[in-house]
C-alpha cells in the first residue's frame, strides 16, 4: 500500500481546503453520462466527478479518489461502487473528524 500521497477524507464543505491535492469522497449518484457523474456529497453539496466510472453498473453510492480540481469537482483516478445501503451521516462525521481536531490522525 502506497502511503506517500494519502487522500484526504472530504465532504462538500471541506473539499475547498484541498484543491489541487488528492482527496476521497463518497457521493450519492444523481446523474452519470459515462465520462463524468454528478453526485450529492454526504453534507448535501453537488459535486462533479470526472473520470471513468466503474465497469459495473453504478450503485446508489460511489467513492471517488482523485485530485480536487475546484471546490465542486474532482478528477477521479479511481471510482468504487459503495452499494445502495450506505450511511452518509457516518461518513460525514468521519470527514468532520478528519478535518477537525483529529486531523493529525488522518494525514
Amino acid at each position: 500500500m502506497d502511503t506517500s500521497n494519502p487522500a484526504a477524507f472530504v465532504n462538500g464543505e471541506s473539499i475547498r481546503l484541498y484543491v489541487g491535492r488528492k482527496v476521497r469522497v463518497v457521493v450519492q449518484v444523481i446523474q452519470s453520462d459515462g465520462g463524468s457523474l454528478i453526485g450529492k456529497s454526504t453534507d448535501d453539496h453537488q459535486l462533479v466527478i470526472k473520470g471513468s466510472p466503474p465497469t459495473q453498473p453504478l450503485t446508489k453510492y460511489v467513492e471517488a479518489i482523485g485530485i480536487a480540481e475546484s471546490n465542486q469537482s474532482i478528477r477521479a483516478e479511481i471510482m468504487t461502487n459503495f452499494g445502495d445501503n450506505f450511511d452518509p451521516q457516518n461518513y460525514n462525521q468521519l470527514c468532520q473528524l478528519a478535518n477537525g481536531e483529529y486531523k493529525h490522525l488522518f494525514i
